[in-house]
């Protein structure tokens, strides 16, 4: 028995083994969400160290990390069905 299948019967249905989106889409908005995080993170870390070096090391590092984290996140949520309506999950 795969994991989604064991979410599914524990979770009452609400997970299921097919994802709603094609990975290219959610890979897509992963990488266009990053880049706007990166852009905000280097501003904030530039207005507190005042150093652009140090600001581009805090953006950059930081955000490769929540990359990989937001996209595994997104694409465990695009297999579930809970608070979608008949007419989104087609």
């Amino acid at each position: 028995m795969g994991v989604f299948d064991w979410l599914g019967r524990v979770t009452g249905g609400i997970v299921t083994r097919s994802p709603q989106q094609r990975m290219s889409r959610a890979l897509v908005k992963t990488l266009l969400y990053r880049t706007l995080m990166v852009m905000i993170t280097i501003s904030v870390a530039f207005l507190f160290t005042g150093n652009t070096s140090d600001a581009l090391s805090i953006g950059l590092v930081a955000n490769v990390i929540k990359t990989g984290t937001y996209y595994g996140y997104e694409r465990l949520w695009d297999r579930v069905t809970w608070g979608l309506t008949p007419d989104d999950a087609s």
